[in-house]
This record gives structure tokens, C-alpha cells and sequence, in this order.
């Protein structure tokens, strides 16, 4: 999940906004989808084939290249920079399950 972060403790490099990610790594393609930077998942895979998509301020043609917390994004005008979100967990914790006795063979 991404949403757009909020508050001034997000630091960001000048002219970029911080988008929160819920979990990472999350697909190159699937973070312009996201965010609106393109109008579909088809058009956003061109777009990064094409080289037209900077990764940390070098061109980046992997569609499915792994985004995580700190790198930026740069396509047309549209500047971002990724932050993993500390209000969600991220850590998937099992539920604690009650164990009785084994059941005895008759």
C-alpha cells in the first residue's frame, strides 16, 4: 500500500515528495501506477522499458526493479522519494494458538 506521507519529520531530497510504502520492496511499475505518474500498469512497463524512468538519478529499465525506503523516483516532472511507513507494522506475527494433550489412540 502507498499514500503519501504527511507531517515535517519525512526528510526528502529538495523538490521531491515523500510517498510512505506499507511493506517492501514494491515493483518500480507498480509505484507509477500508484501514484498516478501514468495512467495504467501497461503504460507505466513502456515507460520504464523505454528509459524514460531515473532510479536514484540514473536510468532505470528494470519494470519490476525493487524499490525500497530511500531511493527516488524521477519521471517527466514528477519527483518522489520512498519511505517506508513506521505506523504500520511490517512484521506479520502468528496468532498464539492453544495446545492441549494428544489425543490417545484406543
Amino acid at each position: 500500500m502507498i499514500k503519501q506521507a504527511s507531517g515535517s519529520d519525512t526528510e526528502s531530497p529538495v523538490g521531491f515528495r515523500v510517498v510512505e510504502v506499507s511493506r517492501e520492496p514494491i515493483e518500480l511499475y507498480k509505484i507509477l501506477k500508484f501514484e498516478g505518474m501514468v495512467a495504467s500498469g501497461g503504460e507505466a512497463k513502456v515507460a520504464v522499458a523505454s528509459g524514460q524512468v531515473l532510479l536514484n538519478g540514473e536510468i532505470e529499465t528494470q519494470k519490476r526493479k525493487k524499490i525500497v525506503s530511500g531511493d527516488t523516483i524521477e519521471f517527466g516532472e514528477d519527483k518522489i522519494c520512498i519511505k517506508l511507513s513506521s505506523s504500520e507494522s511490517n512484521s506479520i506475527v502468528p496468532p498464539k494458538v492453544k495446545v492441549g494433550p494428544a489425543a490417545k489412540n484406543k
